[in-house]
């Protein structure tokens, strides 16, 4: 497997797919009536430019912001396509408007709900067993228990709604389609559907590999109060998560090593919550965004 083939990754969306390339993202969706919606960008990295910026622990962070940012435009993006007139006319312009200019607004304000809950819920309740638990070691290890099965939780709720488990099973077909490309089988059903949905490149192995590391460095963290103790946990969730990052990377280029099998396990399991099998349509969606992907990069390779 190429190191530019495992430069190719993505994120399923409403009705499609975005894949991000080595110098482009793109996006394929499936429009009201049935076409097939295809978009690419130039990706405007500090990956492309900044040497720094490459550093391990460093690119981590870089990546997950860019996700971040470039996957909520993206999710706009398909959900304006969803409001096209199914003879085929344009999106209203009012959700036009908000799929360019309410990413960034949106973003912020979900990333500090999830920091809510995911941080702050679990420490609220094992603080309430303070006056039993001295330890900090102790409770800061059920703290991250109980992180744990609030994600899971979580994550098998929302399965169980249908517009979800359409995006899983685009997440199925995303996973599919990169593991056809980074064997180099042609792209098309007949050689993509024998690939398992779950990939160890994944952003849920990611989210699983965060929690957990976080576990260990939160561990050894003495509890002060309500104040220092959130605010060192906020603090470290950027490094916790460009660890994460470099376990991911180094768990997906040595996949077939046992350590490192034994490592990714966890993340492939929890993919049988987040990945769906999908549909012929699903994958023919999942090319398109891969194809949109390559041939931007080759385009931007020839200029």
């Amino acid at each position: 497997m190429s190191d530019q083939a495992t430069a190719y990754g993505g994120q399923a969306v409403i009705e499609g797919v975005v894949i991000r390339g080595r110098k482009t993202i793109a996006l394929a969706c499936r429009r009201p009536n049935g076409e097939i919606y295809r978009y690419r960008e130039a990706l405007d990295s500090p990956l492309q430019r900044s040497r720094l910026a490459k550093l391990p622990f460093v690119r981590g962070v870089v990546v997950l912001w860019e996700s971040l940012s470039y996957g909520m435009r993206m999710l706009m993006r398909s959900a304006d396509v969803q409001l096209e007139d199914p003879q085929g006319g344009a999106a209203p312009a009012e959700a036009a408007k908000t799929g360019m200019g309410g990413s960034a607004a949106m973003m912020l304000p979900a990333i500090g709900v999830a920091l809510l809950i995911f941080i702050g819920v679990p420490y609220l309740l094992t603080q309430l067993l303070h006056a039993v638990i001295t330890s900090s070691l102790v409770l800061n290890v059920a703290e991250g228990i109980v992180r744990i099965a609030l994600f899971v939780g979580y994550l098998v709720a929302i399965s169980f709604l249908p517009d979800i488990r359409r995006v899983f099973a685009y997440h199925g077909a995303e996973h599919m389609t990169i593991h056809a490309f980074e064997h180099g089988d042609p792209l098309d059903a007949a050689h993509i559907e024998p690939y398992p949905t779950a990939h160890p490149r994944c952003g849920t192995a990611f989210l699983l590999f965060v929690v957990v590391i976080a576990i260990v460095i939160f561990a050894f963290i003495p509890r002060v109060n309500l104040i220092v103790d959130l605010a060192s946990r906020l603090l470290l969730v950027i490094p916790v998560a460009a660890i994460a990052y470099e376990v991911l990377k180094l768990g997906a280029r040595h996949e077939r090593n046992p350590l490192m099998r034994l490592a990714i396990a966890p993340g492939l399991l929890l993919q049988a919550i987040t990945t769906r099998r999908p549909d012929g349509g699903m994958i023919e969606i999942a090319v398109a965004s891969l194809e949109e992907a390559l041939a931007g990069d080759a385009q931007g390779s020839a200029a």
